[in-house]
């Protein structure tokens, strides 16, 4: 086995790579992650490829999306507050390495092994793990750190030194429903009743509802699309990190959902289209529109799901107003390793509480269930 690192998908052909991945998984494909690379979405923004590679007699059997980050930004797990720290002790927390899709809060597999090779998944893991390891080691980094990762491997982790972390998302599920209403007939009697009447509002304001494959998108759509993506950011003094040209690349995987008024584009969400899933990604709006948000970003999606049957439908990173309209809570997962001896014991207790809390805060976001079964 020979392991290595890699700056730059171009030099992995696309077939050896997806021969790895998860068929179900759109962001881990090679066509994706290379998108990311050549429009201009990840150098400017602190995202430097160091792919991590395992070759048995030159075919890959193993590898993981790993990042060399000179910040923390797009990452969706937090540790601001490391770095703070580190800062106030006279330290340097970056550079760090981060295995994970940039931009991309989504439970997906970031350790990635042949089929041929599934009876030794769990020394290929751990080969990944220690390597990460020693790069970061080798290169000096701070830390390292897996985001949104399996739980099991996570725990199989903890032996070499990484430490976990948990979070709290909220997912929708298809019970093989036949339409929205079939949906809404399982809801407590209130909560259909609010999503009804959210969906009346847009409906009252004559707004039209219409869903686009990127592939089908014009170029004015594509225009005012962007416009929209751009727009959140600048009202939260954000940066609009990836470009028209990325979205452009990976147009086979996204499914815009645009509203109209008065035939006026007002509002558009991307999302991204899996296998077996629906992920939520980005929304903008020109003018406010009572309830429009929801209904862009929630409803339709759900109707979508319904109609190409799709088991799951991630809508995004946090949101406890999700619940309400029929997403479940779920943890989410990841594992760290901090260099710093030291810090590496009081981050791990700081996580450790972390823990205790988020379990807490998961079981009451759980009893707050729409569903009437629950």
């Amino acid at each position: 086995m020979e392991l290595s690192t890699c700056d730059s998908l171009t030099n992995i052909s696309a077939e050896s790579w997806n021969a790895l991945t998860d068929a179900d998984n759109p962001f881990i494909q090679h066509d994706f992650l290379l998108a990311l690379e050549q429009n201009e979405c990840l150098h400017p923004y602190g995202w430097h490829p160091n792919y991590l590679l395992i070759k048995d007699n030159e075919k890959l059997v193993a590898a993981a999306p790993a990042y060399i980050k000179t910040n923390s930004y797009g990452e969706f797990v937090f540790d601001w507050s490391w770095a703070d720290a580190y800062k106030q002790a006279g330290k340097q927390y970056y550079p760090k390495m981060v295995i994970a899709i940039p931009f991309t809060p989504a439970n997906t597999k970031k350790y990635l092994i042949h089929p041929d090779y599934s009876e030794q998944e769990d020394q290929l893991i751990q080969q990944l793990t220690e390597f990460s390891i020693y790069v970061c080691q080798q290169h000096k980094l701070s830390s390292l750190h897996n985001l949104f990762i399996d739980k099991n491997i996570t725990e199989k982790q903890t032996h070499l030194g990484l430490f976990q972390r948990i979070d709290c998302q909220y997912h929708w599920h298809n019970n093989n429903y036949n339409d929205f209403d079939e949906f809404l007939s399982t809801l407590k009697p209130k909560k259909r009743k609010n999503i009804k009447q959210e969906r009346k509002k847009v409906r009252s304001s004559e707004i039209s509802i219409k869903r686009v494959n990127g592939n089908e998108l014009t170029e004015s759509e594509w225009l005012k699309l962007y416009d929209f993506y751009r727009i959140t950011f600048m009202k939260k003094s954000g940066s609009p990190t990836l470009t028209l040209e990325f979205f452009k690349a990976i147009k086979h995987k996204l499914l815009a959902i645009i509203a109209f008024h008065n035939d006026k584009m007002v509002a558009g969400a991307i999302c991204i289209i899996g296998k077996t899933t629906l992920y939520g990604r980005h929304w903008g709006c020109f003018e406010d529109y009572d309830s429009l948000h929801f209904e862009v970003c929630y409803y339709q999606g759900i109707e979508y799901c319904i109609e190409n049957k799709l088991s799951l439908f991630e809508p995004g990173a946090q949101g406890e107003h999700k619940i309400s309209r029929g997403f479940l809570p779920t943890l989410t997962w990841s594992s760290h390793w901090v260099a710093d001896e030291q810090f590496r014991q009081l981050i791990h207790t700081h996580c450790q509480r972390e823990t205790e809390y988020m379990l807490h805060h998961f079981k009451e976001m759980q009893e707050k269930s729409p569903y009437k079964n629950d």
